[in-house]
């Protein structure tokens, strides 16, 4: 069985995430995807806390000593996943900054060329 303690956090834990979550989307601060995932990852809490037969069952199954530990393993896997996307994301984006910056450098470049003709 989780101990209450955990069901509780949980469960806070998921509703400041909403909470969050939504005021970041009405000051247009994040992204329609980001938000879904931080949804169904608060939705996930819930389910697991109020229905911690579901925690247990999947624990026994894998082969886990406690439900809890199942459960900071699920955190833990679901955090490390947003990461390695984030990350992935960053280097996709400091790419593009790279050749945006190559682009402008390049045109600006050009314009002095010109200038300097006429």
């Amino acid at each position: 069985m989780i101990p209450i303690q955990l069901r509780l956090l949980l469960v806070a834990g998921a509703l400041v995430a909403v909470w969050v979550v939504a005021k970041q989307i009405k000051k247009n601060k994040m992204l329609v995807e980001d938000a879904i995932f931080w949804m169904v990852t608060a939705f996930v809490f819930v389910l697991l806390a109020v229905f911690p037969g579901i925690a247990t069952a999947l624990a026994g199954m894998l082969g886990f000593m406690s439900p809890a530990n199942f459960v900071y393993l699920v955190v833990i896997a679901l955090l490390l996943w947003k990461v390695f996307t984030n990350s992935a994301e960053i280097s996709r984006l400091k790419a593009k900054v790279t050749e945006l910056a190559q682009e402008i450098a390049l045109a600006h470049m050009d314009e002095c060329d010109r200038e300097k003709r006429q």
